[in-house]
């Protein structure tokens, strides 16, 4: 059984930092481009940011880009999202997904807020 888990969200003040976790098990995570999507209340879903497998390329939201870092760690079937300088706008639930040409797995979201 494929899980991804996510951990690390929680509440911050703005101009603070956070860094958002994602295990994956029952898949190897090598094999699969990672990512983290988030969602605000009222909104829909937006990619924030996502990184290939081995070679692979890294792609931001604008919104992101100079403030959030994605990263992975094979070895720990695990990608990661560092976010610095928070914003109330990037208030949301934050999921990770690992997908390829066949499959698409997605974990249950870590709420992250930002607000003083």
């Amino acid at each position: 059984q494929v899980q991804l888990v996510e951990s690390g969200g929680g509440l911050v003040q703005p101009g603070g930092s956070l860094r958002l976790s994602c295990a994956a098990s029952g898949i190897t995570s090598s094999m699969f481009t990672l990512g983290w999507y988030r969602q605000a209340p009222g909104k829909e879903r937006e990619m924030v940011a996502d990184i290939g497998s081995v070679g692979g390329s890294i792609n931001y939201a604008d919104s992101v880009k100079g403030r959030f870092t994605v990263s992975r760690d094979d070895d720990k079937n695990s990608v990661f999202l560092q976010m610095n300088n928070l914003t109330p706008d990037d208030t949301a639930v934050y999921s990770c997904r690992a997908w390829g040409r066949v499959y698409d797995f997605w974990g249950q979201g870590t709420q992250v807020t930002v607000s003083s």
